[in-house]
C-alpha cells in the first residue's frame, strides 16, 4: 500500500489550499492508498471540536437549510474512507486553544520527520 503524507498549514476557510489538499487526500484513499496528515500552524483548526453551522441569512435560511460546510464534516468522512491518521502539532495546539476530534491526534515536527521517511510521496501545502 502506497502512503501520502501531507503537510497543511492554513486555517479553515482562508484559502484555496485546504479545500485542495482534503481532495486530494480523498482522492488518494478512493484509490486505496494510506493518508496520513500533519496539522500545523493554523491547520490545526480544522479539527476543532467545537465548529458549528451556521444560518445564511441572505439566503434567508435557517442552520438546517444552508446546511453550512464544516472542516471536521470533511475531514471525519474521510476517516471513514480508509486507512489514515491525522496529527495536530501540539506547540501550534497550545497557543490556540484548540480542542480537537478524537480521530486527531497530538504530536510534533518529528512525528512529521518520521512520517516523510515512510511514506511513498509527500506534499507540502505551505501559506502564502
Amino acid at each position: 500500500m502506497k502512503t501520502l503524507t501531507i503537510l497543511l498549514m492554513d486555517p479553515p476557510y482562508e484559502t484555496e489550499n485546504t479545500t485542495t489538499a482534503l481532495r486530494i487526500a480523498d482522492a488518494a484513499l478512493r484509490k486505496g492508498h494510506k493518508v496520513r496528515v500533519f496539522a500545523y500552524e493554523g491547520a490545526v483548526s480544522l479539527t476543532m471540536s467545537q465548529q458549528k453551522q451556521h444560518p445564511n441569512p441572505v439566503k434567508n435560511q435557517d442552520v438546517a437549510q444552508a446546511d453550512h460546510p464544516t472542516t471536521i464534516r470533511a475531514i471525519q468522512s474521510l476517516f471513514k474512507k480508509g486507512p489514515m491518521e491525522w496529527i495536530a502539532c501540539g506547540m501550534c495546539v497550545d497557543e490556540r486553544g484548540v480542542d480537537f476530534i478524537p480521530e486527531a491526534k497530538r504530536g510534533g515536527p518529528k512525528d512529521f520527520y518520521e512520517w516523510v521517511k515512510d511514506s511513498t510521496n509527500t506534499l507540502v501545502i505551505g501559506t502564502q
